[in-house]
């Protein structure tokens, strides 16, 4: 549907990505609006808040990215570094499944956030970014890795892009903790929102087609205005004058920032897709992994020597206690 103005349509609302295009621009893209559902993740953990900040911002993106997937199958956003936050892993599972995870040094993540040194490169440090795209076991992964070296990570998707896609791409991200009293009035909650934009240049005219054909690895800096296309350039610009606020604001929510961005040249949204919290944990994948990995031999389990196992779900904190009769062969 075009959206004529903001308040004659029903509001998707939260954890919902609305994908929309703006045919005068050729552009098409994804907004969503993270609320319960990113809070129940990051609170899972007891993140502390600039952690919360990064991880929100990977979940927002993966999304983004992840729900434009075609077929069955896993978009993936693994980091990687030598930094306090030495390990991040967003996994999402079509239609619409979420999971995350942030691994990092407690003390050391104290004083840094002591020293309020917690911008993305003094909490990842140096180290690559990976976006893995998986289609099942019978199918080859995709995989596409940009290093960190101090890049935000909007600047990390759009150096993805540039190398791997070879797409024309804007991305917007943004995560907010906000504070409201309680329902009875007796207390104030903290909860976090994140919100993201993704538009991309996706001309079906042959005379603008041709910067989509930018060669591989190539950097924006390579070209000169006259290699973009003005339908691009003022799509771009567009993008730069969205507040932070503005993605998080509930208020505000998708359909209405979109509205914002390009009603001068016509918007058009389409039906929501809705994400949620849901881990892919199983007792028998993890009864798979342990008796792949496990270090007792054959000759254990047949004794009965082995004892029982017991882990813990790095993603949604289920734990399992296997049996040594279910390790069994």
């Amino acid at each position: 549907m075009t959206i004529p103005t903001p308040d004659s349509y029903e509001l998707a609302g939260d954890d919902v990505v609305v994908p929309f295009a703006v045919e005068p621009l050729d552009v098409r893209g994804r907004a969503i609006q993270l609320g319960p559902m990113l809070d129940k993740i990051l609170k899972r953990h007891e993140y502390p808040n600039p952690i919360c900040h990064l991880l929100g911002e990977q979940i927002a993106l993966t999304i983004l990215l992840g729900s434009s997937l075609k077929f069955q199958g896993n978009f993936i956003l693994q980091t990687q570094s030598d930094g306090p936050v030495s390990l991040t892993v967003v996994d999402f599972t079509t239609p619409g499944f979420v999971r995350a995870y942030a691994r990092f040094d407690t003390e050391t993540i104290d004083d840094v956030i002591a020293s309020g040194k917690t911008s993305p490169l003094e909490l990842l440090g140096q180290g690559v970014m990976a976006m893995t795209i998986d289609q099942g076991p019978d199918m080859q992964r995709y995989q596409g890795i940009v290093p960190l070296d101090g890049t935000s990570v909007e600047e990390a998707a759009h150096q993805y892009f540039r190398q791997s896609e070879q797409i024309p791409t804007r991305v917007r991200l943004s995560v907010a903790q906000i504070m409201r009293r309680a329902d009875d009035g007796s207390s104030v909650e903290t909860t976090w929102r994140a919100g993201g934009i993704i538009t991309q240049f996706l001309p079906e005219s042959e005379e603008r087609v041709r910067i989509r054909d930018l060669p591989s690895g190539a950097d924006d800096d390579e070209f000169d205005d006259g290699d973009e296309d003005d339908a691009w350039v003022e799509a771009s610009e567009l993008m730069d004058t969205v507040g932070d606020d503005e993605i998080t604001d509930p208020q505000i929510n998708s359909e209405r920032l979109l509205y914002r961005l390009f009603n001068e040249h016509g918007v058009r949204v389409f039906p929501g897709q809705g994400v949620e919290d849901r881990c892919s944990c199983s007792r028998e994948k993890v009864i798979s992994l342990v008796r792949e990995f496990g270090d007792d031999d054959d000759a254990e389990v047949k004794s009965g020597k082995r004892e029982d196992v017991t882990t813990k779900c790095e993603f949604c904190g289920t734990v399992y206690v296997i049996t040594a009769d279910e390790l069994a062969l």
